[in-house]
């Protein structure tokens, strides 16, 4: 059995020859389709390591669900914890 570490030591990175690397940058800025991005533009996509903060009005909890809540509203897609916060919102609101 091959070890991750080496297989990965056995792999070689080929790396375009700079003749190559022109050519492969000249056909990218010549796409009228997909023009490079501006600095601004990359800005935006650069942030810290880890997660985005959170807007501080939340609190993180364990909590104990019964099974089938879970299955409910996580059957309903991404978003489910959302979804239970606004139903217990909805909850407090009324009681």
């Amino acid at each position: 059995m091959v070890k991750t570490s080496e297989r990965m030591m056995s792999r070689k990175l080929i790396r375009p020859t700079d003749a190559e690397d022109a050519a492969i940058t000249a056909a990218a800025l010549a796409d009228q389709d997909n023009p490079p991005l501006t600095d601004e533009e990359l800005k935006q996509f650069k942030r810290g390591r880890g997660r985005p903060a959170g807007s501080g009005k939340k609190e993180q909890v364990t909590l104990r669900l019964d099974t089938e809540i879970l299955e409910r509203f996580r059957a309903m897609g991404n978003g489910w914890q959302t979804r239970i916060n606004d139903a217990l919102k909805d909850w407090a609101k009324h009681h």
